[in-house]
């Protein structure tokens, strides 16, 4: 039995396991994978417990940051956005790497092509937490190059900062309360957890352009829907879960992941 596990707090909400278990189904792969609630304080603790069943693990926040000082290697990108939502586990060591950008790449491209075209322009991302900075870099994979970033705090400024040197992206970073300024762009990143941006839904723009909102849940997000409703193009945090997930099976089983069985199992739990 090899073993991997999505691992946070609060973690009961999780859609990992679903994904993955479909994934090892699809795959014929006799694996197991759960679901661990692990906060901060937890987390040495959880990793040091692993024996040699286990291949890898899921992160989400707050650990994305927490567990960088933990591995033994990490990849270069992942380590410039100081940001690890997957470890890779193999002959006693630890390996950290993002997939959360493959994610918001795939949702970028869902969300058609304004967001995908990259331009002289400037794109926007709302919040300035670790999957920010993962929206940094798959904003400069897809050719944008200016970006502005409206964060609710300056306390991760540096590591945005980092992360944008090692993306070659201009970073205009803005204080939240003027995040309305960020809706006319012609793509919207929203990174904020739930409720945070639910203030703005009565600015959207008339014809906004594409939003990925990293939000998933069995409904869109208040801002979400005006924005569709006003006729623009939306990404939900669903999409972006469903590619981040597969990359990550594709990483822990070296075959590539079945998408069409895992976004069935997405579809039919609602």
């Amino acid at each position: 039995m090899r073993r991997a596990a999505v691992l946070g707090k609060p973690i009961r909400h999780s859609l990992s396991p679903l994904l993955h278990r479909a994934a090892y189904v699809a795959l014929g792969l006799d694996w197991r994978y759960d679901a661990v609630e692990c906060d901060e304080s937890a987390l040495a603790g959880v990793l040091s417990r692993l024996d040699d069943s286990w291949v890898g693990l899921s992160l989400t926040m707050p650990l994305k940051e927490t567990v960088l000082p933990l591995l033994d290697e990490v990849t270069p990108e992942a380590d410039a956005l100081a940001a690890v939502n997957t470890v890779l586990l193999h002959d006693g060591r630890r390996y950290g790497d993002n997939t959360d950008i493959d994610g918001l790449v795939a949702a970028l491209r869902e969300a058609g092509g304004v967001a995908t075209a990259g331009s002289s322009g400037t794109a926007a991302v709302l919040g300035g937490g670790a999957t920010a900075r993962s929206a940094l870099a798959a904003l400069a994979r897809l050719g944008w190059g200016n970006v502005e970033v409206y964060a609710r705090s300056r306390r991760g400024a540096g590591q945005l900062e980092r992360a944008a040197a090692y993306e070659e992206v201009a970073v205009d970073m803005r204080p939240w309360e003027r995040a309305v300024d960020a809706l006319p762009a012609p793509v919207v990143v929203s990174t904020v957890p739930a409720g945070v941006a639910d203030a703005l839904v009565h600015q959207v723009p008339p014809s906004p352009g594409a939003l990925v909102d990293v939000v998933y849940g069995p409904t869109q997000t208040p801002v979400a829907r005006a924005w569709e409703s006003a006729g623009g193009l939306v990404a939900d945090g669903r999409t972006v879960l469903l590619h981040q997930a597969g990359r990550q099976v594709e990483l822990m089983t070296g075959r590539s992941a079945p998408l069409a069985a895992m976004l069935d199992a997405l579809t039919t739990a609602g």
